[in-house]
């Protein structure tokens, strides 16, 4: 049993080491989801390639996360598998109003008073996926963190 539970800690020692080094890829990927009133075409394209560029690297994060969650909890370890996998529909989401936006860049602009409804509707969209999206990272994130300090801390010591 004690060579087992030295396995399982070798393992998490090296995940622990791929989590940093991916941790510090996706600090330097950073993306806001804070939302600007920028009317430029380049603008949301640059947008578009800094959301797929970051989504690309928190997946790749949060999949070694659920790595290291299975080897200690497979059921947390599956429920984070859904976590990211949601991580994922909302960030394609995020990107297709992106693109509508990108495709008729006005609607960003509050200022113009006569938007169609299907201009305010994309914008509201947009608002609220944004949103949803931070609110689920920040989720992901503490049930990360919490599990750390209650399973892997102590598997460490």
């Amino acid at each position: 049993m004690n060579s087992e539970s030295d396995e399982i800690k070798t393992k998490i020692k090296e995940s622990s080491e791929k989590l940093l080094k991916l941790g510090s890829v996706l600090a330097k990927n950073q993306f806001t989801y804070k939302i600007e009133e920028k009317s430029s075409k380049e603008y949301w394209q640059n947008r578009i390639a800094d959301l797929e560029k970051y989504n690309e690297s928190s997946i790749t994060y949060y999949n070694q996360v659920h790595n290291m969650m299975n080897l200690i909890n497979k059921e947390k370890g599956s429920i984070f598998l859904l976590q990211i996998s949601k991580f994922h529909q909302l960030g394609t989401e995020l990107k297709k109003i992106m693109q509508q936006i990108e495709e008729t860049p006005s609607i960003a602009n509050s200022k113009d008073k006569q938007q169609s409804q299907w201009s305010k509707k994309v914008k509201e969209s947009l608002v609220d996926v944004s949103k949803r999206c931070f609110e689920h990272e920040k989720t992901m994130n503490l049930n990360f963190r919490e599990f750390y300090d209650k399973e892997v801390k102590k598997i460490l010591e």
